[in-house]
């Protein structure tokens, strides 16, 4: 029986980490590769915009979702992320209630449309 993690106490940490869960599904319920050099820069972007906010906005961040993910959108579209695969998930983002995917990865498939 596995023990769950305590929580980290280093807020970025947890955040680069929550993004590249969701990068992970989403490629997986997309059923493709993910570019792995892009998820790196990705995180890379992330975790730069993020050290670069006040602490208080940090903190603000980690108790935000929307917040997030308008960070996780922006890392994803900076990374250029965004442009690979492009015509696979544009083809895909198409149909999108046959997509397995929560609402909130909506701000990633809107960048293919």
């Amino acid at each position: 029986m596995s023990q769950a993690n305590p929580p980290s106490s280093d807020p970025i940490h947890d955040l680069k980490e929550e993004f590249r869960t969701h990068l992970e599904t989403f490629y997986a319920r997309l059923k493709l590769a993910p570019p792995y050099e892009s998820v790196e820069k990705a995180i890379r972007a992330l975790t730069s915009t993020v050290h670069a906010l006040p602490k208080a906005d940090q903190a603000r961040l980690a108790q935000e979702s929307d917040l997030r993910w308008e960070h996780f959108r922006r890392a994803f579209e900076d990374s250029g992320l965004s442009k690979k695969h492009r015509g696979i998930i544009a083809g895909l983002a198409r149909d999108r209630p046959a997509l397995d995917l929560p609402a909130e990865y909506d701000r990633f498939l809107n960048l293919f449309r």
